[in-house]
């Protein structure tokens, strides 16, 4: 899988498991996963290239503990580090 389709994968889980997704241009200065009001969000910056941003994205997920429950494509497994079940 490209990381193009990495990163959409990974926004859908994202988004599967609670998270409000906004994308933004941030002029570089990252994003990343935080919670407001009990809401999770993924801040995502446009400026930074597609790997940062998939990177950006796997590192709240790694965090939330709901994506250990939910269904991972196979590919997203291996980038957060999932072991499949038996």
């Amino acid at each position: 899988m490209h990381t193009v389709d990495m990163l959409e994968a990974a926004l859908t889980l994202a988004r599967q498991v609670g998270y409000r997704v906004r994308e933004e241009w941030l002029d570089g200065r990252g994003g990343g996963g935080c919670e407001i009001q009990g809401q999770k969000w993924i801040f995502l910056d446009l400026a930074l290239p597609i790997d940062e941003q998939l990177e950006t994205v796997l590192d709240a997920l790694r965090a939330d503990p709901n994506v250990l429950v939910a269904a991972v494509p196979e590919g997203l497994r291996h980038l957060l580090g999932i072991q499949k079940s038996a």
